[in-house]
């Protein structure tokens, strides 16, 4: 059956960089976009779609709001979800105190599906439609949130943690049960739905050059499965792979000399990087993801958006939850501009929200698929309403253009602002009382 959603409707067609060029998104102040199958069949204004929809069609009223394809979270950590806002460590230490004991319980089958239900809702609360999820060592981690989001209809990619060493013996697999466990993930949750594999080395620290071997194997014989790992977030980690793999140049060049550097390789942090490896990142066709609210809370460093986007690397954004501060993309564009400002370069809102939808999409890969209202995408999307708070009503009554509006929201909204998140035309989630009738 036809569906229509009726608003302000905003995508993005490439990155609108520094200048916010025109010629980069599509915006309808009064638009209508058309959903059947799940899937987008048609956007324009309103005034010249309406009179030519069919007797039945359901249209979905959002005069007033912003309708924007649904977020996209490219790091993050399921695991983590009850150690969010743990106070006063720096990464490694953090690790030590908070993250490991939290994840040692999901060796329990029934903790991880619990965690993950609510992990999984808190993405669709604040507006990601999808998410790119590092579990723990226990293929239960990955299990639970894989089947948390096939009951939703999410797309989301996720995978366990390999790790065997320089972590607690509890959380130890090895080069061989971890190659194992993930292979088997892989042939029972890789391309299944609207769900994928990412191959999860946490970092260079916690794998051995064995296991790191392992990974790279595993990337050969599923060259279309994803790689997710951390690179380069804390200078004290930097120094400690510089001391563990002394033959190789740089962090980003471990990777590499592994197999681990290609399209569908996603790196988070990539802070204390140089031209070289950045140069090298945008060669393999890999990408960064920017998670400013986690190295802001552990004071891990500021990302150079501007060299990354002059090196030609692709970039996402990313929670990263539970050292991140927010389930909220809204919030990591906030931080994300305060970053930019810090380092004097500066973040259009145009450009944020690209990053937060069509960038992320790019960035993983799937914008054939997904982060855009092109014809033929799956029609996930996030309604926002500008005037969903009392200071956020009042501020944007006077705003002049889109731009203005996005500045707005990405400085002063947060999950408040999410009023629905529909996945492939059904609502999975409405703020209370204004559910326009799920599917």
């Amino acid at each position: 059956m036809l569906q229509a959603f009726r608003g302000s409707v905003l995508h993005f067609l490439d990155d609108p960089g520094a200048e916010a060029r025109a010629d980069t998104y599509e915006y309808f102040a009064d638009g209508l976009l058309l959903v059947e199958d799940g899937h987008v069949t048609g956007l324009g204004h309103a005034r010249e779609l309406l009179p030519r929809l069919p007797v039945g069609a359901r249209v979905a009223d959002y005069a007033g709001r912003l309708l924007l394809p649904g977020f996209v979270d490219a790091h993050l950590h399921c695991v983590q979800t009850d150690v969010i806002g743990s106070h006063g460590a720096r990464l490694l230490e953090w690790l030590e105190r908070y993250t490991f004991p939290a994840e040692r319980a999901f060796a329990d089958p029934a903790h991880a599906r619990q965690v993950a239900g609510v992990f999984v809702n808190e993405l669709l609360r604040n507006g990601t439609t999808t998410a790119l999820v590092m579990g723990s060592v226990h293929a239960a981690s990955v299990e639970a949130v894989f089947e948390a989001a096939e009951a939703r209809g999410m797309r989301l990619v996720a995978g366990k943690a390999m790790m065997d060493r320089n972590c607690p013996e509890y959380l130890r697999d090895s080069a061989e049960s971890g190659y194992a466990e993930s292979k088997a993930l892989i042939a029972r949750w890789h391309g299944r739905g609207r769900l994928g594999y990412a191959i999860s080395p946490r970092f260079a620290i916690s794998s051995t050059p064995a296991q790191l071997e392992a990974a790279g194997r595993l990337a050969r014989e599923h060259p279309d499965a994803w790689i997710h790992t951390h690179l380069a977030e804390n200078e004290e980690e930097v120094a400690w792979v510089r001391k563990l793999f002394p033959q190789q140049r740089s962090y980003a060049e471990v990777y590499g000399h592994y197999g681990l550097l290609r399209r569908r390789t996603l790196l988070a942090h990539g802070i204390w990087l140089d031209d070289s490896d950045r140069a090298r990142i945008a060669a393999a066709g890999a990408a960064l993801v920017h998670c400013p609210c986690c190295n802001l809370f552990m004071g891990s460093g500021l990302f150079d958006l501007r060299r990354a986007r002059e090196a030609g690397v692709a970039v996402a954004l990313g929670t990263d939850v539970g050292g991140g501060t927010s389930f909220g993309l809204l919030a990591v564009m906030q931080d994300a501009y305060k970053v930019a400002q810090l380092r004097g370069d500066g973040l259009s809102p145009l450009s944020a929200f690209y990053l937060a939808t069509h960038g992320g999409a790019r960035a993983l890969g799937l914008e054939d698929r997904i982060g855009s209202f092109q014809k033929g995408r799956e029609a996930d999307l996030v309604v926002i309403d500008p005037a969903a708070t009392p200071l956020l009503r009042r501020r944007t009554e006077s705003v002049k253009g889109i731009a203005e509006t996005l500045a707005l929201l990405m400085t002063l909204a947060d999950d408040r602002a999410v009023e629905a998140t529909w996945i492939m035309g059904c609502e999975r989630h409405a703020r209370p009382q204004v559910s326009r009738g799920s599917e």
